[in-house]
């Protein structure tokens, strides 16, 4: 059974800094991408970052250059999204996900998901 967590949400005023973690678990046949998504209140859920095993990355034009989708080359279970320079517009519930693909962008369909974890940015 496919299992994600995502942990590292909080608050943080704009200009700072958070790191998410998606820990996933029964995960090895069945997935070799995994992406980071957002939503807002009232709005869609958009893609942030994606990954393959193989560390290869893409992301939304919104947050390039400030955040950056990892893996531990010791730990392909855990995925981390490290966030800079945050502002208020990316306050949002960050969800991670995963799935198997020969691609791995934001844009494929992705199979399993976790709970979510909120991040808040004050002005």
């Amino acid at each position: 059974q496919v299992q994600l967590v995502e942990s590292g949400g909080g608050s943080v005023q704009a200009g700072g800094s958070l790191r998410l973690s998606c820990a996933a678990s029964g995960i090895f046949y069945s997935s070799n991408c995994f992406g980071w998504f957002r939503q807002a209140p009232g709005k869609e859920r958009e893609g942030v970052a994606a990954i393959d095993m193989l560390g290869d990355a893409n992301y939304a034009d919104s947050v390039k250059g400030r955040f950056s989708i990892y893996q531990e080359k010791q730990d392909k279970n855990t995925v981390y999204l490290q966030m800079n320079s945050l502002k208020p517009e990316d306050t949002a519930i960050y969800y991670c996900a995963a799935t198997r693909n020969y691609m791995c962008t934001t844009g494929i369909t992705y199979n399993f998901w976790g709970q979510g974890t909120q991040v808040t940015v004050s002005s």
